[in-house]
């Protein structure tokens, strides 16, 4: 990787904070370290054998993408959201086989099913299981050794550790949690899955994507100087919903519309804007020490089919040496929809994903043309299984994920939460038992009253 032009001397302390934290240079997941590859140039000798745990739109287009086919994305007001085969589209890697598929609804693994089928995959009735322990099924098939985890993030950490305990290599969707033993229960397969020798990598795709791995290279060289400030936003429009249909019971709506309830989904400031939450952690290299403040609420979507959760978000979070992140998240149409992540250094500035702007000498910008980085964060992952030195994500989206849960805590009660203090919640999220039948919905948050713990 070339140096960057005119680039600013780093500051010692800076240098000494970046190589001191948690998770910044450590590991197969830093810079530099993961295999960037082509399906053309990509060993053959070890067969990828997929296990599919959650059909729907997401988990179809998870699998599409492995094997290289062209998927048609739709987003709809209403309806399910789906990532089905392309017109016209083939499975390109020929050397990785979908041998078993798992969901809680026979509706939508039937629809992956028939998207697979276009490919001309056709997954035996026998390795296709339906129902709250279908995960289970689709991890006893000894033939399935990588598995793609794209349910709920409700039921992620518990898939995730299964599928660890059970010798599968993983690519788990976003984020990996909604409370704080699911974030342990997810470092704990983490730490497994070294001593396993298994990969886990993490629907967090711009960790995959050359333009914010060069940028961000260049950034933590010190080509903007000291880091002051950061900042990222997930600002956009409302997305799909699934109304109540006669004879559902609450549980099954709650799962069919899980984007609305923060026990399956962690709010949008941690489903959604996780992304970019996790980009901050990169760039900084490390995770915040406090969610100083944070104001948010439920002021447009307010409807019975919106769940519970807010519809805005915006928090400031402290990092260690003192630097300040603020960060936003709303899910309202008809307002300007800003997307990205920003810092500000001593000299200069960067968008983190493609751009350099130095206060002194001339500006940078990466202007290689990409491969899709949902492809691309599969074949990283299985070139580092082929090459017996798997990715291991699991730290980096563990940490990413519970910067999510601190700024939706810091808004949900109006206080000022320590990363320390989270860390030690016992709070489960969720019901006890899977079942269909009643599931109250809790009622939303009200800063000054609601209390985490």
């Amino acid at each position: 990787m070339s140096e960057p032009k005119n680039r600013a001397p780093a500051d010692p302390s800076r240098r000494r904070f970046l190589k001191t934290t948690s998770w910044g240079l450590a590991g197969a997941t830093a810079l530099g370290k993961i295999p960037f590859v082509h399906a053309a140039e990509s060993p053959a000798e070890m067969e990828i054998k997929i296990g599919l745990i959650g059909c729907g739109g997401r988990g179809t287009g998870a699998v599409l993408d492995a094997v290289g086919a062209a998927t048609k994305v739709i987003y709809p007001a209403r309806g399910y959201h789906t990532e089905d085969v392309a017109e016209g589209a083939q499975a390109e890697r020929k050397n990785i086989k979908v041998v078993a598929l798992a969901d809680i609804f026979e509706d939508r693994l039937a629809r992956c099913q028939t998207n697979l089928a276009k490919l001309g995959i056709e997954v035996p009735k026998e390795r296709c299981f339906v129902g709250f322990d279908a995960y289970q099924q689709v991890l006893a098939e000894p033939e399935v050794n990588y598995v793609i985890q794209a349910t709920a993030p409700h039921f992620r950490p518990l898939h995730l550790k299964a599928a660890i305990e059970a010798g599968k290599h993983v690519f788990i969707e976003k984020p990996a949690a909604v409370d704080v033993p699911g974030v342990k229960l997810v470092l704990e397969a983490g730490e497994l899955a070294k001593q396993k020798n298994l990969g886990i990598a993490a629907g967090t795709q711009r960790r995959h994507m050359k333009s914010y791995r060069e940028t961000i290279q260049r950034v933590r060289d010190g080509a903007i100087g000291e880091i002051i400030y950061a900042k990222c936003y997930w600002n956009g429009g409302q997305i799909w919903v699934i109304e109540r249909q006669p004879g559902w019971s609450d549980l099954e709506w709650q799962l069919r519309n899980w984007n609305y309830f923060t026990w399956l989904s962690g709010d949008h400031i941690l489903e959604q804007h996780v992304h970019n939450l996790d980009i901050m952690n990169w760039v900084l290299g490390a995770h915040p020490v406090r969610a100083v403040s944070g104001l948010g609420g439920r002021q447009v979507r307010v409807g019975d089919e919106h769940g519970h959760i807010f519809d805005h978000f915006a928090v400031e979070f402290e990092y260690p040496n003192g630097v300040t992140m603020f960060s936003q998240s709303r899910q309202i149409n008809g307002c300007l929809n800003i997307v990205g992540e920003a810092v500000v250094g001593s000299e200069g500035t960067s968008n983190c994903s493609n751009a350099i702007q130095p206060t002194q000498g001339e500006p940078w910008r990466f202007r290689e043309r990409e491969p899709s980085p949902y492809r691309q964060e599969h074949e990283n992952l299985i070139a580092s299984i082929r090459e017996g030195n798997p990715i291991n994500e699991a730290q980096a989206i563990a940490e990413s994920t519970m910067t999510g849960i601190l700024g939706r805590e810091a808004v949900y009660s109006g206080q000022a939460i320590e990363w320390d203090a989270a860390m030690k919640s016992t709070t489960r999220l969720g019901p006890e038992n899977y079942e269909f039948g009643p599931c109250p919905i809790p009622p939303v948050a009200m800063p000054g009253v609601y209390r985490f713990s």
